[in-house]
């Protein structure tokens, strides 16, 4: 009987295993409050030679709200013990599906960001890097119709991509 019960078991927890998914998402920084205070969050140019009016406050305005809603730091306006900034470098857009006729099916919305960031508390912790979001959308939509929601997104994923690079040490 133990046989067939340790059988019972592992099957068991084999199939849960197999059935359960479970999703983490870390949205916390690991920052020592007791030599970190304040951040210095510069506004980013767009320095891409194709350009959405509304996009650079969009991003700059999400960069800013992720480090108030998730760390206790203090925005300065200068001499901050960490330092974020950078401009935004490329904004572009390329077909990426072809329909059998040959004509373009979807479109793919590309964001990226040059981030230079500077921690004062611990200068091995600085870099210069590139963060990129992409975005698709059917080319039966105008991108007029769906450019604010495709930039918000991938701003989202950018301003994510910074947060943990910079303070979550993921």
């Amino acid at each position: 009987m133990t046989g067939k019960r340790l059988t019972i078991i592992v099957c068991t927890l084999a199939l849960m295993l197999v059935s359960c998914s479970v999703s983490y998402k870390f949205n916390g920084a690991s920052i020592d409050y007791s030599k970190t205070k304040t951040i210095q969050i510069a506004d980013f140019p767009i320095r891409s030679s194709y350009v959405w009016g509304p996009m650079a406050s969009i991003f700059n305005n999400q960069l800013k709200d992720q480090f108030a809603n998730h760390t206790r730091l203090i925005q300065v306006k200068r001499n901050g013990d960490m330092k974020i900034e950078g401009e935004i470098t490329h904004y572009t857009q390329r077909n990426k599906a072809v329909t059998a006729e040959g004509h373009s099916a979807q479109t793919e919305l590309s964001m990226t960001v040059n981030v230079r960031f500077t921690n004062n508390a611990n200068h091995n912790e600085d870099f210069e890097k590139q963060f990129t979001a992409t975005s698709t959308y059917e080319t039966t939509q105008s991108l007029n119709s769906v450019q604010e929601e495709l930039v918000t997104q991938m701003v989202k994923d950018i301003t994510d991509q910074i947060f943990n690079a910079t303070v979550a040490n993921w």
